[in-house]
C-alpha cells in the first residue's frame, strides 16, 4: 500500500488556483530553466491536451513563464509573470500542439538562453503539484525531481558512467535510482542519477573534466 504524506492530502504550498495546472506548471518551467543552466531569453510553450484547453483560465501560462524565469510554485510574483517577463525583455509565446500519447497536462518548452544555446524540455503535471520530465533535447528520459538529481549529457563511450559513479562515491553520495538513455550505440546519451545526498559543485566539476561528458547539472528537489 502506498504511503501518503500530509502534502499529498492537503496539496502543495503554491500560488493557485490549481495544483496540476498552476503549481505543476511552475515546477515544470523551473526544472526546464535548471536544465538549461542559465537565464532564458526566449521561450515558446507548446501546450497539449488539458493544458491547451484551459491554460489561460487556470494560470498555466503565467506559471510556466514564471518557472522558466526561476520562480518556484509558491512565489507570489507568478501573478505578475507577464509584466516581469516584459521588464526582463524575454520573448515568449504559447501555442497548442498535439504531442501524441502523453499525459493530458503536458508541455513542450523550446528555449534559448542568454548565450544563444537552444534547449527543448517536455514535462507533464501528473497531479498534486508533482511533475515528470519525459524528454530533453529530443531524447526520451523519465524523472520527477523528488530527489537530488544529477543529469549528464555525454558521449556513449566505455567508462563514462563508471567515472560518474566513482566521483559520487568519492564524495559519499549514495545513489537511489539511476537510468541511462541514449540515442543509439556510440552516440549521445543522458544519464539520470537520483541521490540521497546533495551533490557538491566540486563533484560536478570533476565529472565534467572527463572529455566525453559534454554537460552536467544538478537539480535539487522542489
Amino acid at each position: 500500500m502506498k504511503e501518503y504524506s500530509i502534502f499529498d492530502i492537503i496539496g502543495p504550498v503554491m500560488i493557485g488556483p490549481s495544483s496540476s495546472h498552476t503549481a505543476g506548471a511552475a515546477r515544470i518551467g523551473y526544472m526546464a530553466r535548471k536544465i538549461a543552466g542559465e537565464e532564458i531569453r526566449e521561450a515558446i510553450f507548446y501546450l497539449h491536451g488539458s493544458f491547451a484547453k484551459t491554460y489561460q483560465g487556470h494560470g498555466t501560462d503565467r506559471a510556466l513563464l514564471a518557472g522558466v524565469m526561476g520562480m518556484l510554485p509558491h512565489d507570489e510574483r507568478i501573478r505578475n509573470a507577464f509584466e516581469i517577463a516584459e521588464q526582463r525583455q524575454i520573448v515568449y509565446g504559447f501555442e497548442q500542439q498535439n504531442l501524441g500519447e502523453v499525459h493530458p497536462n503536458t508541455v513542450n518548452i523550446v528555449m534559448k538562453t542568454v548565450s544563444g544555446v537552444e534547449w527543448q524540455v517536455i514535462g507533464s503535471s501528473i497531479g498534486g503539484g508533482k511533475v515528470r520530465i519525459t524528454q530533453i533535447n529530443g531524447m526520451d528520459v523519465a524523472f520527477e525531481g523528488e530527489y537530488t538529481t544529477l543529469i549528464t549529457y555525454h558521449e556513449d563511450y566505455p567508462g563514462v558512467v563508471a567515472n560518474i559513479t566513482a566521483v559520487l562515491a568519492k564524495y559519499e553520495v549514495n545513489i537511489a535510482f539511476m537510468k541511462l538513455f541514449r540515442e543509439a550505440k556510440a552516440s549521445k546519451a543522458v544519464l539520470i542519477v537520483e541521490t540521497d545526498e546533495t551533490i557538491q559543485d566540486m563533484a560536478v566539476k570533476e565529472m565534467t573534466a572527463n572529455e566525453y561528458i559534454l554537460n552536467a547539472m544538478v537539480l535539487e528537489p522542489i
